[in-house]
């Protein structure tokens, strides 16, 4: 390989090591409307790999892109390379005015490339355009920037929508350690190989696909299909260890640490201050989080079948049971009842209930 070329593995600094993308499982941020985040770990893993540390030591002083001037990426990129190498510039073709003149679209590129004797074709029209990466897929652009364009047009790539799943329940058990996923189905597994194996055990049953809009950075909405079926697994089978392991507090806590994590990455700022506080009591809340979920995956539906292994869970059959058992005794809430019923009276002989 040339010396000017090289070529760097990201893929682990994608979920080893409490990399972008497995801090964000357990950071549990998989609702739908933060699908845009598993895209946005790639600019941030590619600065946590070593790739600016390389172009340093190769003598480059700017660093080039090919994010559009209308999207995230670029701001990730501007931000990363900011913080992690300060004295580097960068870059932004599609947002310097002499080069979008003389390059508008992508027929005058293939019209340029062919001037200087390399063929290319713009080939039909796409319905879309694709990103992706270990974590998830985001469809977007073209048909899909019509909101009368259903999400259905999208042909999944880590797996099928719900209706072509098979038509039976496949149950799978994942074993985690302090919030990790450490096992599935018995099998000792990596972080890597988790990602790999949850991707295709829900991306075959339908499980993690999205339409959303989300709110860019540059203050634009933009509409995309998300495709990030380990994700969902992996964050649904978390999320049941989690309640079983947290108190009420440490819940309310947990979900404002979640949102600042997804945030953060959502907004290029992983290696921020307060991004490392924030996974720092996020480890904290995460140590107790160890046990075996098991679930079933049905056309696009994750179902719980049981929660095994778990020394931490704070759940007692027997405090919440409605029949008659050795635990919480009735009689002893009529206390805390008439203590609760002091500050509710007092508030209402004052007016202040409306």
């Amino acid at each position: 390989m040339p010396e000017r070329i090289r070529v760097i593995e990201l893929v682990q600094h994608l979920s080893l090591g409490g990399g972008t993308i497995e801090a964000m499982v357990l950071a549990e941020r998989l609702d739908p409307a933060r699908y845009d985040v598993t895209l946005a770990a790639g600019p941030g893993a590619g600065a946590e790999g070593n790739m600016l540390a390389e172009m340093q030591q190769r003598g480059c002083t700017v660093l080039a892109h090919g994010a559009t001037g209308r999207g995230n990426d670029q701001m990730r990129f501007e931000r990363y390379t900011n913080v992690l190498a300060p004295k580097m510039k960068v870059f932004a073709p599609w947002r310097d005015a002499t080069l979008l003149a003389e390059f508008p679209g992508r027929t005058q590129m293939v019209a340029y490339l062919k001037r200087c004797g390399i063929e290319a074709e713009v080939g039909p029209k796409k319905h879309y355009s694709t990103d992706a990466n270990l974590a998830g897929i985001s469809y977007e652009a073209e048909d899909l920037e019509s909101m009368q364009t259903p999400c259905t047009i999208v042909k999944p790539q880590m797996g099928v929508w719900p209706q072509q799943a098979p038509d039976k329940v496949e149950k799978v058990a994942i074993g985690f350690k302090k919030g990790y996923a450490v096992r599935i189905n018995g099998k000792q597994i990596t972080p890597l190989q988790a990602m790999q194996m949850a991707n295709r055990i829900a991306g075959r049953n339908g499980v993690g696909i999205k339409n959303a809009l989300e709110n860019r950075i540059i203050g634009t909405k933009s509409r995309g299909v998300y495709e990030a079926p380990g994700m969902e697994l992996l964050g649904y089978c978390l999320l049941q260890v989690y309640q079983a392991t947290m108190d009420r507090r440490a819940t309310e806590l947990f979900q404002g640490l979640s949102k600042l994590v997804a945030r953060q990455v959502y907004d290029g700022r992983l290696f921020d201050p307060v991004t490392r506080a924030a996974k720092a009591a996020i480890d904290v809340l995460a140590g107790f989080a160890s046990g075996t979920v098991t679930v079933g995956l049905y056309k696009g539906n994750l179902q719980f079948h049981g929660l095994t292994d778990c020394p931490a869970s704070l759940y007692n059959e027997a405090d919440s049971s409605m029949e008659a058992s050795q635990g919480l005794n009735p009689r002893s809430s009529q206390g805390y009842a008439e203590i609760q019923s002091v500050e509710a009276r007092a508030m209402a002989r004052a007016g202040q209930i409306k």
